[in-house]
């Protein structure tokens, strides 16, 4: 199973059926509905954090629970989800100087190719990626 840590957030639904369309069993918890201890005792699979309104430091367990299962459940982030990561662990973020909604752009990374089996395993750089910032 896939949890799903919704940060109040309306995409988080979206992201469910993507996941459901490809034969994904999908459980939705809000970021204030479960302990960081009851999370890990459902056993998940895998852990997905949703977008959300705020910050990092407002994600209910989000940063907790990424500290706790960091190495030992695969994680996932989106938007605030990812942002998540790098405030759980001392990273800094900054406000970009205007909204980005559906913008292509290409994306400069230091991995790729046939030769890596990382994050970018056969894209090329730069790859062509959609933003949307809020």
């Amino acid at each position: 199973m896939l949890l799903l840590i919704d940060n109040y957030d309306s995409f988080v639904y979206n992201l469910a059926r993507y996941f459901e369309e490809l034969g994904v069993e999908v459980e939705v918890v809000r970021n204030d509905a479960m302990s960081v201890e009851e999370v890990i005792g459902r056993s998940p699979e895998a852990i997905v954090l949703s977008p959300g309104p705020c910050g990092p430091d407002n994600a209910g367990i989000s940063i907790e629970l990424v500290r706790e299962v960091l190495g030992r459940i695969p994680l996932m982030g989106v938007c605030l989800g990812h942002q998540v990561f790098g405030g759980g662990h001392g990273g800094a973020r900054r406000q970009g100087p205007q909204p980005v909604h559906g913008r292509v752009t290409p994306i400069e990374h230091d991995e790729g190719g046939a030769e890596t089996d990382g994050l970018f395993a056969g894209l090329t750089t730069p790859l062509v990626a959609t933003r949307y910032h809020s």
